[in-house]
């Protein structure tokens, strides 16, 4: 399983536990906020550490990019596409998906 595919299943099981949801999004808080994330993910058994997901991040935005209008110099910037540490969050910071406290 790769990243991507970890990160995934990982955001489908905080969205179905609140506890878990809460752990992650309590990870924000830390300095350290992606190496306390990748900590988290570590502890429940996917072996995911920083480098992984900035490097993940950068692939699927390459892979975007390319797909995009022909993947040319003039291609549209994709905002925040290449950050899946931040998009892990934003579905868990969704309206309509309550936070636990």
């Amino acid at each position: 399983m790769n990243t991507v595919e970890m990160l995934d299943e990982l955001q489908n099981k905080a969205l179905h536990d609140e506890r878990l949801k809460y752990r992650f999004l309590k990870t924000k808080e830390e300095e350290d906020a992606l190496g306390a994330f990748c900590r988290v993910c570590r502890e429940l058994g996917y072996e995911i550490y920083p480098m992984d997901v900035i490097q993940a991040g950068d692939e699927f935005y390459a892979t975007m990019k390319r797909s995009t209008n022909g993947g040319g110099e003039n291609s549209p910037k994709l905002e925040g596409e290449d950050d899946l540490y931040e998009m892990f969050f934003a579905s868990l910071d969704q309206p309509g998906i309550p936070n636990a406290k």
